[in-house]
Parts: structure tokens; sequence; C-alpha cells
């Protein structure tokens, strides 16, 4: 399903975007289930380890399956105007199935939109997390911040993985996470088990929160527990 509700350039007001947010109706959530969006950037930059990017973040819906019930939304944008969400679904079957079918193509940078959805999405029904995977920014980050800031009060922590090593993209990536007092971390196309301890990490958050992410940090150690020990000192 696409979403094709525009990416505003300005800051604007956040308590008056809040205000304007309350007037969506709330939908509970499925009984005992949590809600985390999983996004990414799809755009041609990341294209030479798409392929094994996708079978590590796979992974992660198996994670979140043995720690409980949890929905995954997975979002991703790329070309020039696309962006696309699919519906919330515990099957893991059916996520892998989902991310087969993402192929990238060149365009710019919609991390703004993604943030978008989320605080929309937060409105609906309860949602502690959002995580997201890409490599550059090529957006004002002051407007990035600002909409950082609204998923901050509204309760939701990002989780901003980097890939690569471009400064500007890290630079806006432990901005955002600092605003809504998630986590950053980077990652490359050599470090798989790296990235599956931190989806993991972020799967473990999102069904049972803070205590459930420091257990499974002091379980896993290493990446996980340093991404734990970031979130304890926000």
């Amino acid at each position: 399903m696409a979403d094709k509700v525009p990416t505003s350039n300005r800051a604007g007001d956040v308590q008056s975007f809040l205000e304007r947010l309350s007037g969506v109706p709330a939908v509970t959530a499925r009984a005992g289930s949590q809600r985390l969006v999983f996004a990414m950037d799809a755009t041609a930059s990341r294209e030479p380890s798409w392929q094994s990017a996708q079978k590590t973040q796979a992974e992660m819906f198996d994670v979140g399956a043995t720690l409980g019930s949890i929905e995954i939304q997975l979002c991703y944008y790329r070309g020039l105007d696309e962006f696309h969400a699919s519906p919330w679904t515990v099957a893991t079957a059916e996520l892998r199935r989902a991310m087969a079918t993402v192929t990238c193509l060149g365009g710019y940078t919609q991390i703004a939109r993604v943030l978008e959805h989320v605080a929309r999405e937060r409105k609906r029904s309860p949602l502690r997390a959002v995580v997201f995977i890409g490599d550059c920014v090529e957006e004002p980050v002051d407007m990035l911040c600002h909409k950082a800031g609204v998923l901050a009060m509204l309760g939701v922590r990002a989780f901003m993985f980097q890939e690569g090593n471009d400064p500007a993209a890290e630079r806006a990536f432990r901005q955002i996470a600092s605003i809504t007092g998630g986590a950053y971390s980077r990652f490359d196309s050599h470090s798989a088990a790296h990235l599956r301890d931190l989806l993991g990490a972020v799967a473990a958050y999102a069904v049972g929160g803070m205590k459930a992410l420091e257990d499974y940090g002091r379980q896993r150690g290493g990446t996980a527990l340093r991404l734990t020990q970031q979130m304890q000192a926000r």
C-alpha cells in the first residue's frame, strides 16, 4: 500500500501538529501484541549490499516471534516519490515474502516521510519503536529533528542503523536517535551478525520494553549489550 502524504519542508510547530494528530481516533491493537515499524532505504546506493542485508533483516522477524506476540509493518522508500507500507502482520513467512519483493531504485532519501508515517500509526494504536536502516541523508537535518521531536512526544523511540560510514548520515541518525530516546549504530555489508543482534535487541524492546531489552543485552552481550547501555544512558 503506498502512502502518498507529501513531505513538508517546514519545521512548523510541534504542539500544533500534535493537536491535529489528537483528532485522529485511536484504534486498539490486537490483544496482547506489541507493534514495530521496520523501515528501510531502498534507493540505488544500497543496491551493492541489498541481498545480504535483506536476509539479515528478515531474521529480525524470527527473533520477534520467539519473544512474544509482535506485529510488524514493513516500510520502504525508493525512486523519486515511492513510499510503501505493508499491512500489519504477525506472520513471519509473509514478512519474508514481502521483503524478498523489494528492489532498489535510484532516488532521494525520504526519511521525513518515514517519521511522519510512524507518527500517524502511533495515533491509531500503541507503538513503541521504529527501526530505520539507511546509508545517507539528503534532507534538512533541522526538519528531521523536528519530526523526531514529534515521535518523542508520542513516546516512540527511533533505532537508527547506518550502513557504511557517511559522516553526514551519522550526525543526522545520531540526533534522531537521541531526540527520541532510541539508539544509533553502524554496520557494513560484512557485519551480518552485528546487524542481527541489533535487530534482535529492538525486537526485544518492542515486545517487552526496557526490561526485555536489558535481559536480551545481558544474554547476548557484545552489540546488543552496547545498544542497551546506550539507551540506559539517555
